[in-house]
């Protein structure tokens, strides 16, 4: 980074890089905060210590850190299960624990995670993300639950069809998504503005020159939202329920930021990611949010991947980054309480949107059935329970078929001169090909002498070779089992 201060063009670069960053990084910070319950303060102070903080520590040289999206929904349960002052707590515990997994050198694993588990994932993240910001876009009370989410969606159409205040909402969160979508597609020079920022801005300003009266940002100050947790919040982290909170918070906050280091790493040249030293970063991180009580920080995508397009060449890009925070919410913060929160909320239904693998379902259907069940399992789970065993069942799931796929076993019965049947057993065996293998042997005619021979088994697990001990004593009939010395 010092190299870059005595190069004006790299310099320059990062300056300008720092700047797009901010641009993108103001509103998701501030909409994220809303859509988790907390006030908007603590969605800007999480992305300040993203830049000022963990943008000095060494790890991934380009991608930035900050709240995200894919937290939202798990953050907005903890807030409502345990409490606002609670919410310090956990993440500075899970900080501890990422602290620990990175001392530990725990980083290269959280690469073995299948990529179908990922995507179901951020499927199942964005859609409940989809469904909640619906009822804010029409300031309707959400519901707690994913599935009564879905099944409030009736209620809420008709809502929005019957009161004009739920429909002047909604529609400035439905233009909002309209700008989003639409910004692709003016000439690049335009796009030089931040989409996410622009869309805010232009429907903030029409709100204002409409005169609507709709639901705004409450803003109070940074000092004022900062609140560390007491010894009473520690206190309240005794139950199962709370420490399993703790662990999702960490182990998902370290496999977003670290699956999102890998796709930075293939955007650009540069020095490659040290995966052990940036989940310790991160950890930092979180450790710092938990004592000031605001939201889980991971790296982000959609901040890091404006970085490298922006033609960020150092940390000091991301770094810049959190200073512009700083300079905004300390100088500007009346220019936050005028945002509308279905604005914000629009760009969150926008965002869960590019959570969901649309284009990449049909081909992996295709392709790769299995792993297309473990997206779908995985983001349904999500819905219908809670993110953290959402994605332990999707991680089990994946487990179970990879198990299954690489345990390949294949009977042959060949009847030799003297009459004596040879069963000679080829591949895998495991348990999960028990049933087949014991239909087999089971099929065979009692009135004839067999052999078992299995010196051609890759491999043999416990399960498997208990249970054909066993049929062998069950059959009553000498069988010779031949193994690999």
């Amino acid at each position: 980074m010092l190299s870059t201060l005595k190069k004006p063009a790299h310099l320059r670069r990062d300056v300008l890089a720092s700047l797009v960053v901010f641009l993108v990084a103001l509103p998701l910070c501030v909409g994220i905060a809303v859509a988790s319950g907390v006030p908007a303060e603590l969605g800007l102070i999480t992305g300040i210590v993203g830049g000022l903080v963990v943008g000095f520590l060494p790890g991934s040289s380009l991608q930035v850190s900050g709240p995200a999206a894919g937290l939202t929904v798990l953050v907005f349960e903890a807030v409502q299960e345990f409490g606002l002052g609670v919410l310090g707590a956990i993440v500075l515990l899970a900080g501890l624990v990422q602290l620990v997994l990175g001392a530990l050198r725990f980083g290269r694993f959280f690469r073995a995670i299948t990529i179908a588990v990922v995507q179901g994932m951020l499927a199942g993240i964005g859609l409940v993300l989809i469904f909640g910001q619906l009822y804010t876009m029409a300031d309707v009370k959400q519901p707690r639950s994913g599935l009564d989410k879905i099944a409030g969606l009736p209620h809420l159409a008709t809502e929005i069809a019957t009161s004009s205040a739920a429909l002047t909402a909604f529609a400035i969160g439905a233009a909002t998504i309209a700008v989003l979508v639409l910004w692709k597609k003016l000439p690049a020079q335009a796009q030089t503005v931040p989409a996410p920022l622009a869309a805010v801005a232009l429907v903030t300003a029409v709100t204002a020159v409409a005169g609507w009266s709709v639901p705004r940002v409450e803003v109070q100050g940074l000092l004022s939202a900062v609140q560390p947790p007491g010894m009473s919040d520690f206190a309240s982290l005794g139950s199962l329920a709370a420490l399993g909170t703790v662990i999702a918070f960490a182990l998902i906050a370290s496999a977003e930021s670290l699956f999102s280091a890998t796709a930075v790493d293939r955007m650009h040249d540069g020095p490659r990611t040290d995966y052990d030293k940036e989940l310790m970063a991160q950890g930092v991180g979180n450790t710092i949010c938990g004592v000031l009580g605001a939201l889980p920080l991971t790296a982000v995508i959609v901040r890091s991947s404006a970085n490298v397009q922006a033609g960020a060449e150092t940390k000091l890009s991301r770094i810049l980054h959190g200073l512009w925070l700083v300079l905004f919410a300390a100088l500007l913060p009346a220019a936050i309480g005028i945002i509308p929160l279905a604005a914000l909320a629009g760009v969150l239904v926008h965002a869960g949107c590019k959570l969901v693998p649309v284009k990449d379902l049909v081909p992996l259907w295709r392709e790769h059935r299995g792993e297309a069940v473990v997206l779908a399992v995985t983001a349904i789970a999500i819905i219908t329970t809670n993110l953290f065993e959402g994605v332990l069942l999707g991680i089990v799931l994946a487990v179970v078929k990879c198990a299954w796929e690489t345990s390949h076993v294949h009977l042959d019965v060949h009847e030799t001169t003297d009459g004596r049947l040879l069963v000679t057993l080829t591949g895998s065996a495991t348990f999960l090909r028990l049933p087949r293998m014991l239909e087999t042997l089971e099929a065979l005619p009692h009135d004839r002498p067999v052999e078992l021979d299995l010196s051609e088994a890759r491999h043999l697990d416990h399960t498997c070779r208990i249970t054909l001990e066993n049929w062998a004593q069950q059959r009553g009939t000498t069988i010779e089992m031949l193994t690999k010395a």
